[in-house]
């Protein structure tokens, strides 16, 4: 007997079956195998966030959790998932420097940002007109190494089915099924395609497609994560990735020269030097954002056997963890969700009572 089939090997869904079986599940999941969001998403966690300098709501639990989780799962894979690096963001204007000092005065924030460094003391090879904060606990997961052995572990354990999942092969009644199989519950996990889910499709997502660049240079760049409204993280000595374009419009996974263009000239002000450096992956994904900034985490009100675990936009990496658990919890054992995560919170306007 299955368990749980889990739809979608985004991180989502690779990290929700992991934690299910921990906890002696039977779990499959069904991917179609092609690229997905988190394959090409940059994993960035940065606790404080925005040109206000705010924390990340919960992040005082998410992160000590996602830390624990990637240490784990690199134990078992005997393989680093998870770079903790400084980010140093680059202020770009004095409004931004007069909001971050005051947070510098907050004992909730001094646990995640360093020093200033005023603007006549600049970085080799980056412009630092307004000056620069160093945050601390910020760093990136290796999405795709991740989900490749998570995937290598699902197919050993006959918990993997590549496959195209077609919502009219979902029998609900007299019980569940699809194609062979008779779960207890069906969890959706498919990112922003599930904005063409027939039962979760009234919740109200709001993907945003995001372009990234790799590139090859000669520039000598701080050993760190850099933030200057678009984000730089340091593969090596000599390679870079760079991102993330937002665009609302164009929900497709076609690279553009728009893209592409805008990433490179908002580099080149903050260091002209990069002007030379050679492209060498241009990667382009939808994230699967909501609208209130929460993700979407429960059951279909009217049909029980069904549910969705999706919404964490740009901040899987940080989320899903915990996510994963609480949601564990809520399927095994009844412990209620989180309000702000539970998709109850938008039933009213779209069923009655």
């Amino acid at each position: 007997m299955i368990d749980f089939l889990i739809i979608g090997q985004g991180l989502a869904g690779s990290l929700l079956a992991w934690e299910l079986m921990q906890r002696g599940c039977k779990v499959v999941v069904v991917d179609n195998g092609q690229e997905n969001a988190s394959q090409v998403a940059a994993g960035l966690i940065n606790p404080v966030t925005g040109m206000r300098f705010v924390k990340s709501t919960d992040i005082d639990s998410l992160l000590p959790t996602a830390k624990h989780s990637y240490a784990q799962l690199s134990d078992f894979f005997q393989q680093e998932f998870y770079n903790e690096n400084p980010m140093l963001r680059l202020f770009r204007s004095d409004q931004e420097l007069t909001n971050c000092k005051k947070r510098l005065n907050s004992p909730d924030y001094q646990a995640y940002l360093g020093e200033i460094t005023p603007s006549d003391c600049s970085i080799h090879n980056l412009a630092t007109p307004f000056g620069f904060l160093e945050q601390k606990q910020t760093g990136y997961l290796l999405t795709r190494p991740l989900l490749s052995c998570l995937k290598e572990f699902l197919i050993s354990r006959n918990s993997y089915r590549q496959a195209d999942f077609d919502y009219r092969d979902v029998q609900l009644q007299p019980s569940l099924r699809w194609q062979d199989i008779t779960p207890r519950q069906i969890i959706f996990c498919e990112g922003y395609k599930a904005t063409q889910n027939p039962w979760f499709c009234w919740l109200p997502f709001q993907p945003v497609k995001g372009e990234i660049l790799t590139l090859a240079h000669q520039t000598e760049l701080p050993d760190k994560i850099l933030n200057y409204g678009n984000w730089m993280i340091p593969l090596n000595s000599h390679q870079i990735r760079i991102g993330a374009t937002f665009d609302r419009e164009n929900l497709n996974t076609r690279t553009t020269d728009q893209g592409r263009n805008d990433l490179l000239n908002t580099l080149n002000q903050i260091s002209p030097h990069l002007t030379h450096a050679t492209l060498i992956n241009h990667q382009a994904n939808v994230r699967p954002c909501t609208l209130d900034k929460q993700p979407f985490i429960g059951n279909h009100p009217q049909h029980q056997q069904l549910a969705i675990f999706n919404g964490f936009g740009a901040k899987g990496s940080l989320q899903i963890p915990l996510h994963s658990q609480h949601f564990a919890d809520a399927l095994l054992n009844g412990t209620p969700l989180p309000h702000s995560s539970n998709i109850q919170r938008h039933y009213e306007t779209h069923f009655s009572a």
